[in-house]
């Protein structure tokens, strides 16, 4: 399990995100520092934990839509993406 400063995650999930979406977990953690993030719960995939999406820029200057869960006193990780073409409109017409 990588661990980064109260962030968690599977290393073979994040090697497959990179693959797959070309976004290092571990560079979508700073995107929870972003103040005009937009964070919504995510109920569509939820089974039996409580899961939520957070929208925002990484210091690549990057808008990511990260997807992850609350472990204790921990976020685990377990997706990283680029924002689609709508949702990185929604993030810059958020009010700042």
């Amino acid at each position: 399990m990588d661990l980064f400063a109260g962030f968690e995650w599977d290393p073979q999930k994040g090697r497959g995100n990179i693959r797959q979406h070309g976004v290092d977990f571990a560079d979508a953690v700073a995107m929870f520092e972003d103040e005009r993030a937009i964070t919504m719960r995510d109920d569509l995939t939820a089974v039996d934990e409580q899961r939520w999406v957070t929208l925002g820029r990484d210091t690549r200057g990057r808008i990511l839509v990260v997807a992850y869960t609350g472990r204790g006193d921990r976020i685990r990780i377990f997706s990283a993406r680029r924002a689609t073409a709508s949702e990185r409109r929604q993030y810059l017409e958020e009010d700042p």
